[in-house]
């Protein structure tokens, strides 16, 4: 089966890239000194979409820690209702939460994880241009500290009708360590 180009009727594999469907905005990877956020400013207001990737770690001693975005510098406690489900291998927790200043995004490790392991999500931010409704994000997350890793799904939302121009990552516990990376996607609609 061939993969046929919607914008230009070729057909190839490299369907995405053809379609400009998804295009890298910015990176940040953490070099020797951490760093207490990743911050994207002026963000392109020409995607539909966008994608966060992180990869991970905090400084805090504790074993486990959530990556939260903000949007447009607002941190309000509960404007980012969030629902999620958990699972560790032998558990699994759903629940909702409605007091939070961010959307979690990642799940990253800390001190109390073996060195080398990062945590990891993928966030979807959709219609992030439109102003006539709320933003909706939706995540995949986890991390592996050996013993046991966790799976998180969740959805979260912005209770805030602005276009999104900029957002934070910060991550609890400490600062984010070196080599965790931070990038932005935009998606075309």
């Amino acid at each position: 089966m061939s993969i046929t180009s919607v914008k230009s009727g070729a057909t190839g594999i490299s369907l995405a890239l053809d379609n400009n469907y998804m295009e890298p905005i910015a990176t940040t990877l953490v070099g020797s000194t951490s760093v207490n956020n990743v911050t994207f400013n002026d963000i392109p207001q020409t995607y539909k979409h966008l994608q966060l990737r992180t990869i991970v770690r905090s400084q805090g001693a504790g074993g486990d820690y959530n990556a939260i975005v903000n949007f447009n510098s607002d941190a309000t406690v509960g404007n980012y209702p969030l629902h999620y489900l958990f699972g560790d291998g032998t558990s699994v927790v759903s629940g909702y939460s409605a007091n939070d200043t961010g959307i979690a995004i990642a799940r990253s490790t800390g001190a109390g994880s073996t060195a080398s392991m990062y945590g990891v999500g993928i966030a979807d931010i959709l219609d992030y241009t439109n102003t006539s409704k709320y933003k909706t994000v939706r995540i995949l997350l986890g991390s592996e500290r050996n013993n046991p890793g966790i799976i998180l799904f969740n959805s979260g939302l912005w209770l805030n009708t602005n276009a999104i121009n900029s957002m934070t990552i910060t991550v609890g516990g400490g600062n984010l360590a070196q080599y965790s990376r931070v990038s932005l996607y935009g998606i075309k609609g």
